[in-house]
């Protein structure tokens, strides 16, 4: 079991680390900070420059503390807010990753869940600190405020209509 939550940790955690890394740099395929901005406001998002920079060290540190094992339960919280906020984007366009879909996101949202159940397992950094096991609470609380803060996230970042069509007007006079 303990490995299987390992690889399971490792290949989530990486690759939620890998998409805060495009959203920053020219790594990874990323188109920089300015292609991660422009991303965030192509999706509708207020914030510019520091919105691209807090999501991509979300992604990041979520990624790494999750691959890592350490402190768990908050790593699976923030990824799952990342993720959700994600989802967000992509609702409208129904489930399946074929269509640009919100699958992909849901998945690792999931994969965070079970992992703030289940505990990061023996081959990680919470163990070899005797932090775990986590109190059931603990879980529970990561898996409500994670999604909850990415909602609100994209409650409080999301463009009205109005500053989207004044977006628009501005773009057109340049």
């Amino acid at each position: 079991m303990d490995a299987g939550l390992l690889v399971l940790r490792l290949v989530a955690g990486l690759l939620i680390a890998g998409h805060g890394v495009q959203k920053v740099s020219f790594r990874l395929g990323g188109n920089g900070l300015a292609g991660g901005t422009e991303e965030f406001r192509r999706d509708g998002f207020r914030g510019g420059v520091l919105t691209a920079l807090v999501a991509g060290a979300g992604q990041i540190g979520a990624g790494l503390f999750l691959a890592l094992g350490l402190l768990t339960p908050l790593a699976t919280m923030a990824a799952m807010g990342v993720m959700t906020v994600a989802g967000t984007v992509k609702w409208h366009k129904g489930l399946w990753v074929q269509n640009d879909g919100y699958e992909y996101p849901m998945v690792l949202v999931v994969v965070s869940a079970s992992l703030a159940l289940t505990g990061p397992g023996r081959w990680s950094v919470d163990h070899a600190l005797g932090t775990t096991p986590w109190p059931l609470w603990i879980a529970v609380a990561a898996i409500v405020l994670g999604p909850a803060s990415g909602l609100l996230t994209r409650v409080v970042l999301h463009r009205t209509d109005s500053e989207a069509e004044g977006t628009r007007h501005a773009q057109a006079a340049e």
